[in-house]
């Protein structure tokens, strides 16, 4: 789904690459159809999860979190969370496409809340200041 936009996407935790094989063949191929469409990236120690600051040194986990980052490598979006509740997939593609749409257009539209493509966009500037409400309506 994610790779039909153009995303490259991968995973990582600090479990080895033994402990993903058995998860992938244990756990995921009864849940999904097929192998894992991206690969899961063995982060041992942390320091992938340190640099983005997910990682929990006195559990020796790194916490849940997806980050959008740009094709300049810049991160435009991220989301942490905690075990107890999921992520939202089609949020993740909400946000990548007008992430996609912003870019596209040299940042001359953006995207507000709950924008799906098709929907109306603001045009920044000056006079959208305090003016936001006569443009959008949510």
């Amino acid at each position: 789904m994610l790779q039909k936009l153009g995303v490259d996407v991968l995973s990582v935790s600090v479990d080895s690459t033994f402990v993903h094989k058995i998860w992938e063949e244990a756990e995921l191929s009864k849940m999904v159809d097929g192998d894992i469409p991206f690969p899961m990236v063995s982060d041992g120690g942390g320091k992938l999860g340190t640099v983005y600051g997910v990682y929990d040194e006195s559990a020796g986990v790194n916490i849940r979190g997806r980050f959008i980052i740009d094709p300049d490598g810049i991160i435009q979006a991220m989301e942490v969370m905690t075990p107890p509740v999921g992520r939202n997939i089609m949020e993740t593609i909400r946000q990548i496409k007008a992430f996609q749409h912003v870019r596209e257009n040299g940042g001359k539209e953006v995207c507000p809340a709950d924008w799906e493509p098709g929907k109306p966009t603001l045009k920044p500037g000056p006079d959208l200041v305090g003016q936001v409400w006569k443009e959008w309506k949510p």
